[in-house]
């Protein structure tokens, strides 16, 4: 699991393992996240791989543009209005509320609440984070998931997610039971709506149950680790000021109309963003324990010569993989995204294959067969929000002593990401109103 040798190391023969695994009436289900059988998780994507694909991604834009309004009029209303003004907040928090409602406009069609709210209502983020630290712990030691989650006499724990599982039947159910939809365009289809045309095409793999595990993956998994990526961009350029300043004068310097949304397109056209955000992937992956691959029966000879037989674990973290000074230079405990810019006197060729080492050793979404499904309606999000925001605002550092932490588990998430937000000019609200 080194550059050069990741591509290597297979799934091809991993043992079945029950670690992950959802539990609906009473019995072990597998689905695409937490199944180690090779060709059950080939069998379960092929029915709705194409649906994660960008070209269908992009038919969410609208609805994506819908929620990043949405919450900037939060944001606007709650702190940068009346009593709010000007006052410290926790960012962090606030963006947390916007990835679990965003994703659950992409899943149902509508959100959950969290922003309208205002906070963790239901206590589903809170569980997510017990679940990922949880999931941390019978990573490394498997047989403890045995006697507290899956304990065939007596479940002991951790907190479980079935308010989660009940959204996802709730929803299910009421859309195989309600009338005949209209016919929707691409743009309004929702994830739900996709799956059971999933189901419809390939019923002999797609069932209720599989579909359900669809719900569930793109739940628990499209929002934590964006939020995560999030912050931990408005951290490194909070604590970065020239890259702040970089960064603000790119997207100010596109003549952008504030009142509008920034488009995907044009957020990946704007090469210092680019290297922001990948930057902040490497510095901070979203996953911080070990990606596991089982050493396919040829072997594996590393770069040093040890030789590891067939079927040995091997992981590495993304975390560490992003600092291996071999591929990102001296200087790779530093954020500077500039790295990931052609050099001044650095030619094209020279630039294209050092960009291509970086590439081949980015294991922020993970790497091969098992890459992340949703990598690409994260980056939609990503891209989109981080320009709308300092288009419309600046982002300033809060009155008291910053204090942001990152919590180590499975997931790497942070907390006291507390800032504050001052309009840059009217408000593309007012302007609207």
């Amino acid at each position: 699991m080194v550059p050069g040798v990741i591509s290597d190391i297979t799934f091809a023969q991993i043992p079945r393992t029950i670690l992950g695994h959802s539990i609906i009436d009473g019995k072990i289900t597998y689905h695409l996240f937490s199944t180690s059988d090779q060709a059950a998780h080939a069998r379960m994507k092929r029915p709705i791989v194409k649906y994660y694909s960008m070209s269908s991604i992009l038919n969410m834009e609208p609805q994506m543009n819908d929620v990043i309004t949405d919450f900037c009029r939060h944001l606007e209303d709650r702190f940068m209005e009346g009593s709010g003004r000007g006052n410290d907040f926790d960012f962090g928090k606030w963006i947390a509320y916007y990835t679990w409602d965003l994703i659950s406009c992409a899943t149902f069609s509508k959100p959950f609440g969290y922003m309208e709210k205002g906070y963790d209502f239901d206590k589903t983020i809170y569980i997510s984070d017990q679940v990922a630290d949880y999931t941390a712990m019978v990573g490394q030691m498997p047989f403890l998931d045995f006697l507290l989650d899956k304990n065939p006499i007596k479940r002991i724990g951790p907190p479980n997610l079935g308010n989660v599982t009940d959204i996802s039947m709730r929803n299910l159910v009421s859309r195989m039971q309600g009338p005949e939809a209209e016919k929707k365009t691409d743009s309004q289809k929702d994830f739900l709506d996709h799956f059971l045309e999933a189901k419809q095409k390939s019923p002999d793999v797609v069932d209720n149950k599989i579909i359900l595990g669809y719900l569930q993956v793109n739940m628990l998994a499209g929002a934590d680790t964006t939020a995560i990526t999030l912050r931990a961009i408005f951290d490194y350029l909070i604590t970065t000021p020239r890259a702040m300043k970089r960064l603000e004068e790119e997207i100010l310097a596109a003549d952008l109309d504030p009142s509008v949304i920034v488009p995907y397109n044009t957020a990946r056209s704007m090469p210092y963003l680019e290297g922001v955000i990948r930057e902040s992937m490497r510095m901070h992956p979203g996953v911080g324990m070990l990606l596991e691959r089982y050493v396919p029966e040829t072997g594996v000879t590393l770069p040093d010569g040890s030789f590891l037989p067939s079927g040995v674990g091997v992981g590495i973290s993304p975390y560490v993989v992003g600092r291996n000074k071999t591929v990102w230079g001296d200087n790779a405990d530093t954020f500077c995204p500039e790295r990931w810019l052609q050099a001044g006197g650095e030619d094209t060729e020279a630039y294209q294959q050092r960009l291509r080492k970086m590439n081949a050793a980015d294991l922020t979404f993970g790497n091969g067969s098992r890459i992340c499904i949703g990598r690409n309606i994260a980056l939609l999000e990503v891209y989109k929000v981080v320009p709308t925001i300092l288009l419309r605002y600046k982002v300033l550092p809060c009155d008291a002593k910053y204090d942001f932490k990152i919590i180590s588990s499975w997931f790497s998430r942070q907390s006291g990401l507390v800032c504050k937000l001052a309009k840059r000019q009217v408000s593309p609200l007012e302007i609207n109103a």
